[in-house]
């Protein structure tokens, strides 16, 4: 009801594997993280951040605090701190092809360089090693 009186249409739940296949139908997407989720992870965004990028949809965020410098506000992706400015950012996205181009790409070549499947193994098997030493010298308890 809240959405319907400020005007906003309610499309329903979107199931993980069809995020992509919905992504590549529009000009642009908003990331708006879940208030319980922004307090309880800040810092932290939530995975649909991740998935945009990767398929290559401008993106512009609410603020968030990029606390690992996992991508690059303004290059990457746009950051609106109210409602002014991501009205703002959304219409000079819809007007400018290239911009949305630009954006997008700038987007994907992040994800790509430094956030996809091989780069989370590759960091767990890191961590694995580091404790994989201090397992051998602690003493076996039976």
């Amino acid at each position: 009801e809240r959405l319907q009186r400020a005007g906003i249409g309610y499309g329903g739940w979107l199931p993980n594997h069809e995020a992509p296949r919905v992504f590549a139908r529009y000009a642009v997407t908003v990331h708006v993280p879940r208030r319980p989720y922004a307090r309880a992870l800040p810092g932290i965004p939530t995975i649909r951040m991740f998935e945009a990028l990767a398929c290559g949809i401008p993106l512009v965020s609410a603020p968030w605090d990029d606390a690992e410098g996992l991508f690059h506000p303004g290059r990457d992706y746009l950051v609106a701190a109210d409602g002014r400015a991501m009205k703002r950012h959304l219409r000079a996205l819809l007007a400018d092809p290239e911009a949305r181009r630009e954006l997008s790409a700038n987007g994907r070549r992040t994800v790509l360089a430094r956030h996809t499947c091989s780069h989370r193994v590759d960091e767990l098997l890191g961590i694995l090693a580091e404790l994989q030493p201090a397992a051998h010298a602690a003493p076996s308890i039976a």
